[in-house]
């Protein structure tokens, strides 16, 4: 037996003992780095850190501290290894994506006998989703089964979570549906699964239904949602989850927050999505990025700037994509030194430039005019010219009418051998301004071998919950009399105010009638006659396209706005367009 003194002593230790494990959760939970430190050191001292308890908090704090390897340098100096010991540093590993090192101690874990429970197998479902490795999952997911563990929701959850991150949509669908209890975290994983995968009508069913089941929501499934709301353009439903958000008060998560600014910004209401950044008090990277690509491809090109700027004066250090942004700002708005600028700058951040900054800095040139420089960025990369490059070499050649320099790119190109359907269309169209007829006809010939289509320019409008979508020369809407009847008093309107039609965009072989046709029944014009017969004066009409606007139509749209006094906002795929009084933000230079 212990005798009065040596009990005392124990009771002691055993208060100081629980004093630390309670200041070491507090301080994980702060992030107090400096004063988690000092803690440490105390421990050292006292000789506590052989204690397997503490060696899991103070591992769990490095974690969260995002020092993964400072979490594993304690796993290997303590003398007691549990299974929560090896828990702590599988998800330190897992948490601060080092995916392959989490999967590693799994393995060593797995050979010294221990068994994995419910907080494990969620760490290593985590990891196999960062790598996105299907045969991973398969053999994890045979383990789970094994040791009965796939019973357990939380482990069934990760499951469902992990097989949607790696694209195996049908797997996860058959172990959510096989789940007895199903959490928000399962629901959440099949949504953003069928998100990711653009099966948006499915996702947005498993939302609905997980709102009539009340299983609640969180932060990740109002994101996912938000993102097939923005994807899709689904302006109506994404006001409404908005509303949902802000019920739940998800709307102060960061994530929840980039996903509303996106869903603003690409549905053509920036304002909205300056109101949501605005309104937020804690803004993390993936914020700024979503409101800088908003001003970017809404041409509101100084306040990219100027946002950028802000960023450094709040120590928010910028990453490959913030630079993306701005140099995406540069490039239609024709500001090469400034591009340039920030390209250099990106190596003062020890950011390697990737390459979509090449791209973009050819585009930029490109677009300016600049074609000998544009062709230098070129064969000066260091690595290999992806389709993204020649495309922007060959619209540059487009722009500034330069048809033997994009003959030539298109033949360097095809030396390469397959590329896309949308490069195909560049590489045909440079061939027929250059009035190389018969290769022209070669690359479209080449696409129809190939058993590739060209896809098909659409334009749709969103009215209430409904999204009416047109083709060029469309005429299968219940409203096509209407529409066309539109079409024609407004091309009266447009020719009274000085509108010729440009048929030069038109790069088939017809006559000037065909031609006049073709361009007059733009899948965009026919979208902005339907919102003149279907939505009030003061509305603005808010089309989105997937392919470039013509540019004959972006005249026309022009004259259009100047006729009726009505703004008509256009997003193809690449930027905004806010049309008003005859004029865009774009300052005809796209």
């Amino acid at each position: 037996m212990l005798d009065p003194q040596q009990q005392q002593q124990q009771g002691v230790e055993r208060s100081n003992y629980r004093s630390i494990c309670n200041l070491l959760l507090s301080l994980t939970h702060t992030r107090s780095l400096p004063k988690g430190l000092q803690l440490h050191a105390h421990i050292i001292k006292s000789g506590f850190q052989s204690i397997p308890l503490i060696s899991h908090h103070l591992i769990n704090f490095y974690s969260k501290s995002q020092l993964p390897h400072s979490s594993h340098q304690l796993f290997h100096e303590s003398p007691h290894r549990s299974s929560t010991t090896w828990s702590s540093l599988i998800s330190s590993f897992a948490q601060n994506d080092l995916p392959l090192l989490a999967l590693h101690f799994f393995r060593r874990m797995l050979r010294h006998n221990l068994l994995p429970d419910d907080h494990i197998f969620p760490s290593a479902t985590k990891s196999c989703a960062i790598l996105s490795s299907p045969h991973l999952a398969m053999s994890l997911h045979s383990l789970i089964l094994k040791t009965g563990y796939h019973l357990d929701v939380f482990v069934a959850s990760s499951v469902v979570d992990m097989y949607a991150k790696c694209g195996d949509i049908g797997f996860a669908r058959k172990v959510f549906d096989e789940m007895p209890h199903k959490n928000v975290v399962s629901w959440s994983g099949m949504i953003y699964g069928y998100s990711q995968l653009g099966e948006d009508e499915e996702a947005l069913r498993l939302f609905k239904r997980a709102l009539v089941e009340d299983v609640g929501v969180n932060d990740f499934t109002l994101s996912s949602v938000l993102r097939v709301c923005s994807g899709s353009t689904l302006f109506e439903l994404g006001k409404n989850v908005h509303g949902i958000c802000f019920k739940t008060s998800f709307d102060s998560s960061c994530f929840v927050a980039s996903s509303l600014i996106s869903l603003y910004s690409k549905c053509g209401v920036v304002e909205g999505a300056y109101r949501v950044f605005e309104e937020m008090t804690v803004r993390n990277l993936g914020m700024w990025n979503a409101m800088l690509i908003a001003c970017a491809q809404h041409a509101h090109t100084g306040k990219t700037f100027e946002l950028f700027e802000q960023m450094g004066c709040v120590g928010m250090k910028p990453n490959f994509i913030t630079f993306l942004c701005v140099l995406y700002a540069c490039s239609h708005a024709g500001l090469v030194e400034r591009g340039e600028h920030y390209f250099q700058m990106m190596k003062e951040y020890g950011i390697e430039a990737g390459s979509q900054h090449y791209a973009t800095m050819v585009d930029l040139l490109g677009r300016a005019g600049k074609l000998d420089d544009a062709v230098r960025v070129v064969t000066e990369m260091p690595m290999e010219p992806t389709e993204f490059v020649w495309g922007a070499l060959l619209t540059g050649c487009r722009i500034h009418g330069n048809t033997e320099l994009a003959s030539y790119v298109a033949d360097r190109v095809f030396e390469k051998g397959p590329v896309s359907s949308g490069l195909h269309v560049l590489l045909s169209n440079a061939y027929a301004a250059a009035g190389r007829w018969e290769e022209a006809a070669k690359v479209r010939k080449m696409l129809r071998d190939q058993g590739i289509k060209k896809e098909t320019g659409l334009s749709w409008v969103e009215e209430g919950n409904r999204v009416h979508t047109f083709s060029a020369g469309d005429r299968s809407h219940a409203k096509t009399k209407e529409i066309y009847d539109k079409l024609e008093e407004l091309g009266e309107e447009m020719a009274k105010a000085g509108y010729v039609a440009d048929t030069s965009f038109v790069l088939k072989e017809v006559d000037g009638d065909e031609k006049n046709q073709t361009i007059r029944y733009h899948s965009e014009r026919l979208a902005i006659a339907f919102g003149f017969i279907t939505f009030p004066q003061d509305r603005p009409i808010r089309v989105m396209k997937n392919l470039r606007v013509c540019g004959d139509c972006h005249t026309a749209i022009k004259f259009i706005t100047k006729c009726t006094r009505r703004v008509i906002i256009v997003r193809d795929n690449n930027r905004f367009h806010r049309f008003e009084d005859g004029k865009c933000t774009c300052g005809d230079y796209w």
